[in-house]
Parts: C-alpha cells; sequence; structure tokens
C-alpha cells in the first residue's frame, strides 16, 4: 500500500478517534464529575506505567524489525516469535510486580478493584501485537477495527455510565475495549505470522536493543504518567482530574499528527537500511512540514479559547484545568518536533544508546521538579514540570541527531511559519472584543483561524505538504462526483 493511502488511513483512524473523545469524554466529565474523573485517570496512570514495563521497547524495536523482515516470510515468522516471546516474558514479570504492589502498598487499597480490572488491559496489551501490523503497514485494517471497536465503546458508555458512582463500570468499558482488541488482532495475524516458541538463544540480538528502547519508554513516562500518578498521592483525585483534563485536550490534538508520525516510521527505517539519504531529508521535511500546518494555528486557538475549549470538553466544575492547558499547549510543538528526531530519525537509525541517554535526562528532571513544585502548586506545577522536563529532551534530541545529519534538522521552514503565524495572534486578541456576546467570540475565533491558516498555508507560505493533502482532497472529491456522474 502506497505511503500517500497509508497516510490517508491513519489520518481518518485519528480524527475518528478525536470524534471519539469529543463525543464520550464531555459526557463522561459531566456525569462522573471532576473527582471520579481523578480517581480514573490515577488508576489508568498506574497500569498504563505497568504497560511500559510489560512492553518495554518492543513497540519501536517490533516496527522497525518486521519492517525490516516483510520481504522474506521465513524470516518474518521468526523474528516475530522470537519478538512476541520476548513480549510475553516481560508482560508476565509486570504483571507480577504489578500484583505484589497492590498488595503491599497502603496507598493503592482504596483503589484494588480499579487496579485488578487494569491488569487486563497489561495482558491483552501484549496480545494486541500493533507493532506487527504497523510494521507491515496494514493500516487499513488497524483503522477498521480500531473504528469498529470504539464505536462500540462510545455506544456502551452512553447505554451503561449514567451516575457518578458509574466510574467503576465506565473503567471497566475502557479496559473491555482493550481485550476486545487484543483477542481480534491476535486472530487476524494469523494471515501473515504463526507463532513458535523460540529457544532463548535465538532472542539475544533482541535483548539489548530492548532493554535500550524499553527503559526509554519507561523513563519518558516519568514525565508523562509519572506526573499523574505524583499528583495523585501528593494532591488528590480532584487535582488530577483538572491536569488529566488539560493534558487530555492536548493529547487529542497531538494525536493527529502522531498518526502520520507512525506510518513514515517504518518507511524512513527501509530507507536508511538503503542508504537513501535524499529521500530521507524530503520525507522529514514533509514531516516538519505537516506538524506545522496543525501546531501552530492549533496552539495560537487554544491559547485564547482556553476557556471555552475547557467548558466544551468537561463543562463546568473543571475550570481548574484552564491554566494548566494554557501552560501545555505549547508542547503541540515541542513534542510534535521530539516526535520527528526520536521515531523518525533516532529510533530507526538504531541510536538507541542515545534515546536512552535522552529519556534519562527527562526522567532526571521530572523526579526533581515533581517534589520541588507539585505539592506546592499542584496541577499548575505538574504542567510547569512536564514543559520544562520536553524542553530539556527536545535539547538532547536535537542535538544528538545534528550529529547524524545537519541536513536532518533545518528549521528555516519553522521560521517561515512563526512570522506568517504571528499576525493570527492580533486577530484572535481583536476576537474578544465581540465577547460582550456569549460564545461569538469563540465561533467568530474558530472561523478567522480556519481562514487565515488557509492563506498563510496556500498563499504565504506554500506549505508543500498542506499542498499535497488539499490536492488528494481534489482528486477524491473530482473522481467520486465523476463516478455519480457516470452512474
Amino acid at each position: 500500500m502506497g505511503l500517500k493511502k497509508n497516510i490517508l488511513y491513519s489520518g481518518f483512524l485519528t480524527t475518528s478517534l478525536y470524534i471519539f473523545h469529543f463525543i464520550t469524554y464531555p459526557y463522561v466529565s459531566r456525569v462522573l464529575g471532576v473527582t471520579n474523573v481523578g480517581i480514573c485517570n490515577y488508576v489508568q496512570s498506574i497500569v498504563q506505567y505497568f504497560t511500559y514495563i510489560s512492553m518495554l521497547g518492543i513497540t519501536s524495536l517490533g516496527v522497525r524489525e518486521i519492517a525490516k523482515a516483510k520481504g522474506d516470510a521465513r524470516r518474518l515468522h521468526e523474528t516475530f516469535s522470537q519478538l512476541f516471546t520476548l513480549n510475553i516474558g516481560f508482560t508476565i514479570f509486570a504483571l507480577t510486580l504489578y500484583v505484589v504492589l497492590i498488595e503491599t502498598l497502603p496507598a493503592l487499597i482504596p483503589y484494588r478493584r480499579l487496579l485488578y480490572i487494569g491488569a487486563t488491559q497489561i495482558l491483552f496489551t501484549a496480545f494486541a501485537v500493533e507493532w506487527l501490523f504497523t510494521g507491515l503497514e496494514d493500516f487499513k485494517y488497524i483503522t477498521i477495527r480500531t473504528t469498529l471497536v470504539r464505536s462500540a465503546y462510545v455506544i456502551s458508555i452512553f447505554l451503561f455510565v449514567k451516575e457518578q458512582s458509574d466510574y467503576t463500570l465506565y473503567f471497566l468499558i475502557y479496559s473491555l475495549m482493550i481485550i476486545a482488541t487484543g483477542v481480534i488482532n491476535w486472530q487476524y495475524r494469523r494471515r501473515f505470522v504463526r507463532y513458535s516458541f523460540q529457544p532463548l538463544g535465538t532472542l539475544k540480538p533482541y535483548v539489548k536493543p530492548l532493554v535500550f528502547l524499553g527503559s526509554q519508554f519507561i523513563l519518558t513516562s516519568m514525565y508523562t504518567t509519572f506526573n499523574t500518578m505524583f499528583l495523585g498521592m501528593a494532591c488528590g483525585d480532584t487535582e488530577v482530574g483538572y491536569y488529566t483534563t488539560a493534558t487530555k485536550i492536548e493529547q487529542i490534538i497531538l494525536a493527529l499528527y502522531a498518526s502520520v508520525t507512525l506510518v513514515i516510521m517504518p518507511r524512513i527505517s527501509a530507507l536508511i537500511e538503503e542508504q537513501k539519504e535524499e529521500e530521507i531529508v524530503r520525507m522529514l521535511k514533509k514531516s516538519f512540514n505537516l506538524l506545522f500546518a496543525f501546531a501552530f494555528p492549533c496552539g495560537i486557538f487554544s491559547e485564547f479559547f482556553a476557556p471555552e475549549m475547557v467548558w466544551l470538553i468537561a463543562g463546568p466544575g473543571f475550570e481548574g484545568a484552564i491554566l494548566p492547558m494554557r501552560i501545555i499547549m505549547p508542547l503541540l510543538l515541542l513534542i510534535g518536533i521530539e516526535q520527528v528526531l526520536v521515531i523518525q530519525i533516532l529510533t530507526p537509525s538504531r541510536a538507541d544508546r542515545q534515546v536512552f541517554i535522552n529519556a534519562a535526562l527527562g526522567a532526571t528532571c521530572s523526579v526533581v521538579l515533581n517534589f520541588l513544585v507539585v505539592p506546592r502548586m499542584m496541577s499548575v506545577g505538574s504542567a510547569i514540570s512536564w514543559v520544562i522536563c520536553e524542553l530539556v529532551v527536545f535539547s538532547s534530541a536535537l542535538y544528538f541527531v545534528r550529529k547524524i545529519n545537519r541536513e536532518y534538522t533545518s528549521f528555516g521552514d519553522m521560521l517561515r511559519h512563526v512570522v506568517w503565524f504571528a499576525p493570527l495572534c492580533l486577530l484572535l486578541w481583536g476576537c474578544y472584543w465581540l465577547d460582550f456576546v456569549p460564545w461569538l467570540s469563540f465561533g467568530v475565533g474558530l472561523v478567522v483561524t480556519a481562514g487565515y491558516t488557509h492563506v498563510a498555508l496556500r498563499y504565504g507560505i506554500r506549505n508543500k505538504a498542506y499542498e499535497d493533502i488539499l490536492g488528494m482532497i481534489k482528486k477524491k472529491l473530482h473522481l467520486g462526483g465523476r463516478g455519480s456522474a457516470e452512474r
């Protein structure tokens, strides 16, 4: 399947997830309330932390190795079996440690029921083998399956979650979605690979990169998942509700770009193997332009209209999420660039040691800042801590990438976007003069942002990635219209 089709499938998938979040989260936050949302997100952060341990570096390593082996059936079967054997071993270890902590830590006793439900997520995430389908670039299947499973999840939320006390049921439904994904994926993978237990000696080549990449994921969680865990322990469930609402909005927007990153990563892995430097630079330029095309308008709009966005997403009672959201929003650009540097360049280049150092710096920064800032500033402190950690990680990743090839990180295009989008700040500030009519400024600001973004990208900056997307849409519409006429 071609790269453009993969990007369209992945883009459709992420857009649908975006819609699902906007359908369910406003409903859930209003029904459960800020404290119960905080409880579910606190428990989910613990589950996610142990999922990182169980998966270790299989997400990145699996995509990379499957992408290299997919032309050879025998090698593909062996590679999959070896990686899955390692994955199951680490999953058993993670689940054992998880249960021991649930039974021994007094702080976790109030959440024991939810934590045991969450254990199913850790187990079935291993059987989902998402890295196999990403490495094979089977994004059509990933899109169809995820859309169907998520649709069932959304319907279940509206059918069964009716009052504040239903937060356990809400968490159970989310876990059942993970279980369903694991079961469906494990059956579907039979079309491509079979599983056979591998001798321990054959696993040795993967252990070192798996440990490096896995450590990176675990350390990275120190300034993402750990923030939520520490905030819950230090400040309570309500502050977690504020912080996770702010991060939820940022993560929903950033997920649009992450879908493109996952599509491009296996393709760049193959190009690095073939040493096609010019093609690599071209694809990285496209990645950066896609990022700039949505990060600048979305980030600027979100800074001005954070109160309205928090109300739309979470409803009344979540006003404490507004300031953390405004602090976090610059991460749209920062994390987007990091994804290019780490996922599209360092990981395919097998710079596992550099990726590990990156994550270690971020984790160290996170632990220090959380203990210093969060007990006094609560959810705002967590937001500040996250932004500073990402700045440290960005600086480190940029240093390592420029040592590989300075042509990979030409930021001239970013400067052009900064210059062209600066006037949008003035235009949105002017929209506040319309604030005497409720929500009028928000609606006008949305229209102004969309219109200005199109003009700036199409006629001012001439963003090639944006022009390609417009071209594909026009082509689809033209073909669709012609097909209807013929019928």
